[in-house]
Order: C-alpha cells, then sequence, then structure tokens
C-alpha cells in the first residue's frame, strides 16, 4: 500500500504518541508499504508553530523533516497537478492544508491516513481512524 499521512499522523508516528492506535501504527511500520509525507506537511507545521496556533507542534518543522527522513518516510513535493487537482476538490472540509494533501493522494494515487473523520467523506482515497 502507498500510504500519505496527514500533518498530525505524522508528527504522531514519529514523537511515539498515543494517540495513533496500534493498528494504525503497525501499517505505517510495515516495510510493504511506501510512507510518504508532504511538504505541505511540514509547511503546516511552520505555521501552526510560528503562530501560536492553540494546536502547536511538538517539533519545529526542520526537526520534522529529519524525523521523517530517519523514520524512512519519503518526502512528496508540492507540483503544479496538485494544485490543480486542488481546485476541482468541493469544500467539503474547510482546512487547505488537508485538501491540499488530499489532492496530493488522488493524483499520486496514494491512500491518505488521517484522523480527521471529516475528510472520510471523500470517499475510499481516505483511510480515518
Amino acid at each position: 500500500m502507498r500510504l500519505l499521512l496527514d500533518t498530525h499522523v505524522a508528527v504522531w508516528s514519529v514523537s511515539s504518541s498515543s494517540r495513533l492506535p496500534k493498528q494504525i501504527f503497525d501499517t505505517i511500520a510495515d516495510p510493504d508499504n511506501d510512507v510518504f509525507v508532504s511538504v505541505v506537511s511540514l509547511w503546516e507545521i511552520a505555521i501552526k508553530n510560528r503562530s501560536g496556533s492553540k494546536d502547536p507542534m511538538p517539533f519545529s518543522a526542520a526537526v520534522g523533516a529529519f524525523r521523517f527522513t530517519e523514520f524512512g518516510y519519503t518526502s512528496l513535493g508540492l507540483l503544479p497537478t496538485h494544485t490543480f487537482r486542488f481546485e476541482g476538490i468541493p469544500s467539503l472540509h474547510g482546512d487547505p492544508f488537508d485538501r491540499l494533501l488530499l489532492a496530493q493522494a488522488v493524483v499520486e494515487r496514494l491512500t491518505l491516513v488521517t484522523h480527521d473523520a471529516a475528510l472520510a467523506r471523500y470517499g475510499e482515497t481516505v483511510l480515518t481512524f
């Protein structure tokens, strides 16, 4: 399986968070699966940390990039085709970061792994827990 981790799932997966269910952790850790983390998630981490968000991240974008690489995740850049697909995604979810991650998952034929139940409304491209 080819997985794209949403920002919180990526952060939880490298920070020993109890918020990540064992089944999802095992799926991410399965060597038969390819795991991707988007540069969009690094951007979201940087913005949340910089803006004084009520939900700050436990580390900086730079540390996140290092940790994601250390865990063997593949970095997914942002391409024009991702933004073109983003324009066609209905606004069923208000968070533009999540919709951009969904657009990347659709274009790259990845399964978006998320804790956000609202994203499940987008269909089979999304794995929620």
